[in-house]
């Protein structure tokens, strides 16, 4: 079983909601960063065999965004690309796809990672399609719906951190040694 190793990483500028980059689409984001990525490992961009990139917020992007990263980065159209989504472990999933897709031999370059504007997020009007009836319509927001929201405790995610630090008694050192920690592996 071949091993699964790292040849480049790259991202962009970590951005503020509604800030500088806030017309961009997370699409032409992500193709910067894959052209860049390519060129960091010293391929050629016909050598990637596949590109996995994680989306959330997918409402507004256009069909599957990774294949427009593809594109958009000039990659040729013969390599297949999907976009995955799992909330906020999104990005992972998809390098864990990548190294999965290395070591079971079905491919030897493959781009992966994540994309995402929750700037760029959409309102939502559910009952606009068939016509709002009697009574007050709603408008709802992609990003907090669908980004931040617990789907079956109807709870912001925030809240979830706070109920597992309570039931699992970690304490605020315990996060800053966490973080602290998970910073300088980022930086090795």
């Amino acid at each position: 079983m071949p091993d699964a190793v790292i040849l480049s990483g790259c991202r962009t500028a970590i951005g503020t909601f509604g800030g500088a980059l806030k017309d961009v689409p997370a699409p032409e984001l992500g193709a910067v960063v894959l052209r860049e990525a390519v060129k960091r490992a010293g391929i050629r961009p016909d050598q990637v065999d596949e590109v996995v990139l994680g989306c959330v917020l997918q409402a507004g992007q256009g069909m599957n965004p990774a294949r427009q990263v593809v594109i958009k980065a000039g990659l040729p159209e013969t390599v297949p690309a999907h976009t995955v989504n799992k909330v906020c472990g999104s990005g992972l999933k998809a390098v864990m796809l990548a190294a999965q897709a290395i070591r079971a031999g079905d491919a030897e370059v493959v781009a992966a990672g994540g994309i995402e504007s929750m700037s760029r997020a959409p309102f939502l009007l559910p009952g606009a399609r068939w016509g709002e009836r009697l009574g007050h319509g709603a408008v709802l927001d992609h990003m907090i719906l669908e980004g931040l929201t617990d789907a079956f405790h109807d709870i912001h995610m925030g809240i979830t951190a706070e109920n597992l630090v309570e039931r699992y008694g970690i304490t605020r050192e315990d996060q800053d040694a966490f973080a602290a920690e998970s910073q300088a592996r980022a930086g090795a």
